[in-house]
């Protein structure tokens, strides 16, 4: 099983409804997704950088380029920067939405506008 907080900008994209609707074929298949706006994100003082946990252990950050295209990965092995990454992750699992709650809500939203 897989665990992920996804932090989005709203209105959602077209990118991001296409992911909403592919996660909910991995959700009910195990995958723990939830969804936390970018606005959310930034009051909780998260990183506006993207990274993967591997068993709280591994921490991998992603580096992108002006135009948001992915660039690289890089692994980092600081303890005190994978606890830190830890703590953020915790916090946004926290306050993150599960997918289709987070689905009805804004999908819903971005129909009435």
């Amino acid at each position: 099983m897989f665990s992920r907080v996804r932090v989005v900008s709203v209105p959602l994209t077209a990118y991001t409804r296409f992911g909403l609707w592919a996660a909910s074929y991995t959700c009910a298949a195990g995958d723990d997704i939830r969804y936390l706006t970018r606005d959310q994100a930034t009051t909780a003082d998260l990183p506006m950088h993207d990274y993967w946990l591997f068993d709280s252990r591994k921490l991998v950050t992603m580096h992108f380029g002006d135009d948001d295209r992915f660039i690289r990965a890089e692994v980092v092995e600081d303890p005190t920067t994978i606890v830190q990454h830890n703590y953020w992750r915790d916090v946004a699992r926290h306050r993150a939405i599960p997918r289709d709650e987070f689905a009805s809500k804004y999908e819903q939203r971005d129909r009435e506008r």
